[in-house]
């Protein structure tokens, strides 16, 4: 692997929450990096991310020597993003002399490497690829331009990083091109932090859910199945943590429904070493993704499944993500159609069962453990395009 010590590293990121742009930094320093940029700057098309400013945060032998807000601009969403450039680039002089990495999640922030790159300050563009999304703007122009500056990084950066191999598959497809140094890099999980539980200490009752309050995530789904799985299982429990602009909907559904009894709204927790610990204890999670087209999780590995998995806990998904084929092979999860009355029937049958419980939890923790973000950035650190 690398050596990292004599190395200097900038990470940019459009943020709302954790992710893996985190975890590739907190790799970086525990393994010795020598200087490294944060740059994260606000998500835009996440209501509560609005609020925030773009930020610094910049280490040096793994210590944080500086940190750092930037105005608060209120501006229309393109003008946003111009902002976003210049606050990098003026950044990006906090380290002196050439770095050696510049890790751009997103093709906004990977094109911002490559021109600091043309002015001399980076040796090796990475494109880590997050979200494909073939359709980010409805203004077409607006939309021309960000899939030719996708297009751009993924023919032009010394590696491109994709979330999942339907990315790479795809983008081939749209332009008919077999893109260059092209890697799939999995989402991990903290695999070795996480406090997994015994099973006799699991809410062999619970059902959770973990991330974004969106009406794509299907959680009206499982909110409208409930009065279905309380005649068969009456001590049901459905635990949400998190936040998100449709979490009115979902508590007035649980009103209209009379099932607000049965669900715990736990909101946003800060900390994800938490969030990983309190998922432990639940017999299963969800991961119910409307099956629409559009919705870009198709596209990408999402990371809420991989921590599900992590914390021993089996998922019940619907067969968007690619990954749902695999997690039915190794029967650490379900995959089961958009559809109240079916998955009702599925979580019965598996609560109804601690030996299918015992089984799934075994195969979940298996699963997870060759994901641990160390084996994850190691195998793609040793990949010649990167190196």
């Amino acid at each position: 692997m690398i050596d990292f010590k004599r190395k200097k590293a900038i990470i940019v990121l459009h943020e709302a929450t954790t992710g893996p742009g985190h975890d590739l930094r907190d790799f970086l320093l525990n393994h010795g990096i020598e200087e490294l940029l944060f740059i994260a700057h606000p998500l835009f098309f996440v209501k509560e991310s609005r609020k925030k400013s773009s930020r610094l945060e910049f280490y040096k032998k793994g210590k944080l020597i500086k940190t750092k807000t930037a105005f608060h601009w209120v501006l229309p969403e393109p003008l946003l993003y111009i902002k976003d450039y210049f606050y990098t680039f003026y950044w990006s002089f906090t380290i002196k002399g050439k770095i050696d990495y510049f890790f751009g999640l997103g093709n906004l922030n990977a094109f911002s490497g490559h021109i600091l790159k043309f002015f001399g300050r980076i040796n090796k563009v990475i494109y880590y690829v997050i979200d494909f999304i073939p359709q980010r703007f409805n203004n077409k122009f607006l939309n021309w331009i960000y899939e030719n500056l996708e297009k751009f990084c993924a023919l032009y950066s010394n590696s491109t990083w994709n979330l999942s191999p339907v990315m790479v598959d795809m983008r081939n497809k749209k332009w008919n091109i077999d893109f260059p140094n092209q890697l799939v890099v999995l989402h991990g999980v903290h695999f070795f932090r996480i406090k997994r539980v015994s099973f006799d200490k699991v809410n062999k009752n619970e059902i959770i859910y973990m991330g974004g309050l969106l009406k794509k995530q299907g959680i009206q789904l499982v909110i409208e199945a409930l009065p279905i799985i309380y005649k068969k299982i009456p001590n049901v429990k459905f635990t949400i943590i998190g936040s998100g602009e449709y979490e009115n909907e979902l508590k007035k559904l649980s009103h209209k429904l009379s099932v607000s009894k049965l669900i715990d709204f736990l909101g946003y927790i800060p900390s994800h070493k938490d969030v990983e610990n309190r998922m432990a204890k639940a017999a299963i999670a969800i991961a119910m993704y409307e099956e629409k087209k559009g919705n870009y999780t198709y596209f990408t590995d999402p990371g809420k499944v991989k921590n599900y998995l992590g914390a021993g806990v089996p998922v019940a998904i619907t067969d968007v993500p690619y990954i749902a084929r695999a997690i039915e092979k190794e029967r650490c999860g379900i995959i089961v159609k958009y559809n109240k009355e079916e998955f009702a029937k599925k979580i019965v049958e598996f609560l109804s069962s601690e030996k299918l419980m015992k089984t799934y939890r075994r195969n979940a923790f298996k699963f997870a453990k060759r994901y641990d973000w160390d084996k994850v950035f190691i195998n793609a650190f040793d990949n010649k395009s990167t190196r």
